[in-house]
């Protein structure tokens, strides 16, 4: 096998994992609408993978630190437990205006989504320490390492937060690039990897997973 054909297996296997569990007709609206909003949602791959992690957690509470138009809240909502409760953090009011829609129109009742307009790092320091299942950050990536400081404080033994666009389209192993960004998720992969609290690991799905779990007490 020559370089060029292994290259293109490569980009084949790529596409194959990512299509793997296609959006359904809600999904794909939302993501319509999150393109034209001009907030990028997450990809197949990493949707298909909150919903995994939802249902094995059997998570009854998730917080989310950048709504968009609702996809990857829609992806959590579908993996949790019948009652549990999606609590999600935007600045955006059109924002959660769009991700509303799209988690009443795939048939969840209003009380299963609680929408909070507002920073971050303002909002999560007033949530319930330890009670908590889940955290995703898909927000402000020069913030990631304050959401992990305040996030792994949220979350019950067990739990799993985790951090998307940690790739940044494969930059952040680029060590002669210092921009800010890319410090940040530098931090804050090291700081998952450091703290003997967490059991972290990579996922190469779309632009990068970062997870970690808190160890059992």
């Amino acid at each position: 096998m020559n370089s060029e054909t292994h290259v293109t297996g490569l980009v084949d296997l790529g596409d194959f994992v990512e299509s793997y569990v296609p959006d359904d007709d809600v999904l794909a609206a939302a993501r319509m609408r999150a393109g034209e909003l001009g907030c990028p949602p997450v990809s197949c791959g990493v949707g298909a993978a909150l919903s995994f992690l939802a249902a094995t957690l059997q998570a009854r509470a998730v917080v989310e630190i950048g709504t968009g138009a609702g996809v990857s809240g829609l992806c959590l909502l579908r993996g949790m437990a019948s009652d549990g409760v999606l609590t999600s953090i935007d600045l955006e009011p059109e924002f959660h205006r769009y991700a509303r829609r799209t988690f009443l129109d795939a048939g969840f009742a209003a009380g299963r989504m609680r929408l909070i307009m507002g920073r971050a790092l303002d909002v999560l320091p007033r949530l319930t320490s330890g009670g908590y299942d889940l955290v995703f950050a898909d927000a402000a990536r020069l913030e990631y390492p304050s959401y992990f400081e305040v996030g792994v404080e949220l979350l019950r033994p067990g739990g799993v937060i985790v951090f998307h666009n940690m790739l940044a389209g494969g930059r952040v192993g680029d060590h002669a690039r210092r921009d800010p960004e890319l410090l940040a998720l530098r931090e804050v992969a090291r700081a998952l990897r450091e703290d003997e609290r967490l059991l972290p690991v990579f996922i190469p799905l779309g632009s990068g997973l970062l997870a970690a779990a808190v160890a059992g007490s």
